[in-house]
């Protein structure tokens, strides 16, 4: 059963930073699908099992320039 985690990210200025975003985060394992706002700074994780924190983080980080928080 997939599960979903809530973020809200900040530092986000275009539709590039949601891709980027976007592709770091998909690439985690066992991510299934990534839901980036940039209107509201929102991000969604859909995966397989939970997905801890710090790898989330990890990823936005080698995004670029952003943050993340547990919504």
């Amino acid at each position: 059963m997939a599960t979903t985690a809530a973020y809200t990210v900040t530092g986000m200025t275009c539709e590039h930073c949601v891709h980027h975003i976007t592709e770091e985060v998909s690439a985690l394992d066992g991510v299934i699908d990534v839901e980036v706002s940039l209107a509201d700074g929102s991000m969604v994780v859909t995966s397989d099992a939970p997905i801890d924190f710090a790898r989330i983080a990890e990823a936005v980080d080698e995004a670029g320039d952003y943050r993340v928080a547990e919504a």
